[in-house]
């Protein structure tokens, strides 16, 4: 039996994953932001276990995982929360910033040193769920590509660091993808919200799935996928 952590299993592309692993009979540590969604989590996913951690504060993530009984070997840490809030430079709110920077980046890196010594022990993979806008700034996105591009460069310097120890890094970059976010986006964005316009979660986790199956002969260090062609 393997063993994953997954974030962002709430909704979307992680709450695909969760389903999925647990499917297969894996153990499956789902993170949540308060015991209030610890809970929810449990009752969602039946035989998962919790980690209670709010990504959203980088010292609170530091102190829960010191006093968590954490895995002792970890096959995955499956990287999948993400906030966004669009906005131009001109009109930057710091906590809007901050809190991008907070989710995004500095507490993925802080999850992600702590489970070292349990992906190591593994020879596991840590997968990164970027985004399109890790790879590309448009306008109004200069917080959240900010974050994404700096979780590029942590996933790019945690693969150079830790190949010899047989942990593999992955990171993902979705273009638009149907989930509760991109909803939000339309909105900021002004604009009406068709799902039907934009890849499926299950198209995202199936490519996370598949990095994750295979042999450890192979790795793929980076996959985008876009939205195919409609009609």
């Amino acid at each position: 039996m393997r063993t994953h952590l997954v974030t962002g299993a709430g909704s979307g592309m992680g709450a695909v994953l969760a389903r999925e692993l647990l499917g297969r009979g894996d153990a499956v540590v789902l993170l949540a932001r308060s015991a209030a969604r610890a809970e929810e989590l449990r009752a969602q996913y039946a035989g998962a276990t919790t980690l209670v951690a709010n990504l959203a504060d980088p010292v609170g993530v530091e102190r829960a995982l010191a006093g968590a009984a954490l895995p002792q070997r970890l096959d995955s840490l499956l990287h999948v929360a993400g906030v966004v809030d669009l906005a131009p430079v001109a009109e930057l709110d710091l906590t809007d910033w901050q809190r991008q920077l907070d989710v995004n980046l500095t507490s993925p890196a802080l999850l992600t040193r702590t489970l070292l010594p349990a992906l190591r022990a593994a020879r596991g993979l840590v997968v990164f769920v970027n985004s399109g806008a890790g790879l590309t700034a448009h306008p109004t996105w200069s917080g959240y590509a900010a974050s994404k591009f700096g979780l590029r460069a942590l996933a790019d310097a945690l693969r150079g660091e830790e190949g010899d120890a047989g942990v593999r890094v992955t990171t993902v970059y979705p273009g638009r993808t149907a989930t509760p976010m991109q909803e939000k986006v339309h909105a900021q964005e002004g604009k009406e919200y068709d799902p039907s316009q934009w890849i499926t979660p299950e198209s995202v986790a199936s490519t996370v799935l598949h990095v994750l199956d295979l042999p450890r002969d192979a790795t793929i260090p980076d996959v985008t996928v876009r939205p195919g062609p409609r009609g």
